[in-house]
């Protein structure tokens, strides 16, 4: 995948997770495209044919590569047996389900890979962009648009005149009045949804994006985390440490930032 360089650790996943992530844009688009029903799961949460759908492409297509490996994913049962192996897929087969009802074209799929209770490989595809970000561990962070080439992405230095960005279906009180607090620091506020947050700063489209609540699980930051990091920026806890993976309690309790720079993390 990486042109120019020798084979390096997890190209073969890499590979496996990019070609799953394109199939499943296939389902995905194919309910996106006529009229579908929405249920409403257990956590007041959206879920459509798209979500079930390429949930199950995705495992059936990653179990056949890696048979050994477990899964973590928002669409189907959590088996706790995970929590025994080292290597973990995590999935959200359409990150930002409310954009997809929507209609607005700001969903993406995640697909990750825990090592260890770290994240290793990270591949977020945007399907209604044609575009597709990932990052694995020591070899820096790419984005691929369709029938390109992967491009080497990093995010920006700016130090003032940050651009944030809100989430589109869940901007909180708490992120206002961040927001509001550092208002001589911030030249405009965007929303965005799903995943494409971390995207845009890992390749120096914006510098900040905050979350508050406490809603997020595992599969919604797993591939983001590791692509804005390889890209040389952080996502952070209030306390300053990371989040890590496969855990037990799949939810992430505590808030967190993107941010470019440590210093601008602005809290």
């Amino acid at each position: 995948m990486n042109k120019g360089k020798v084979s390096y650790m997890w190209e073969k996943e890499l590979k496996s997770m990019i070609k799953a992530a394109y199939d499943a844009e296939v389902k995905i688009k194919e309910v996106y495209s006529k009229p579908f029903e929405v249920e409403i799961k257990s956590d007041n949460s959206p879920v459509t044919a798209a979500d079930k759908g390429a949930d199950s492409m995705i495992r059936k297509e990653l179990h056949e590569s890696f048979p050994s490996y477990a899964f973590l994913t928002e669409e189907s049962k959590d088996d706790k047996s995970r929590l025994l192996n080292d290597y973990v897929f995590i999935v959200d087969p359409v990150d930002g389900t409310k954009e997809f009802v929507s209609r607005n074209g700001e969903f993406c799929t995640n697909i990750a890979l825990s090592y260890k209770h770290e994240i290793v490989v990270g591949v977020i595809n945007i399907p209604m962009q044609n575009v597709l970000y990932y990052a694995v561990k020591g070899e820096g962070a790419y984005k691929l648009e369709r029938g390109g080439t992967p491009v080497r992405i990093h995010v920006d230095d700016k130090t003032d005149a940050f651009t944030v960005l809100r989430s589109k279906s869940f901007f909180t009180e708490g992120e206002k009045i961040l927001i509001e607090k550092h208002k001589d620091k911030i030249a405009r506020v965007i929303s965005k949804g799903a995943a494409l947050k971390f995207c845009e700063i890992a390749e120096g489209k914006a510098e900040l994006s905050y979350r508050e609540s406490p809603g997020t699980k595992e599969w919604d930051i797993a591939a983001g985390q590791i692509i804005i990091m390889e890209a040389g920026g952080y996502i952070l806890k209030h306390d300053g440490s990371v989040y890590t993976f496969n855990r037990d309690d799949v939810y992430n309790h505590d808030p967190y930032v993107l941010v470019n720079r440590k210093e601008n993390i602005l809290l």
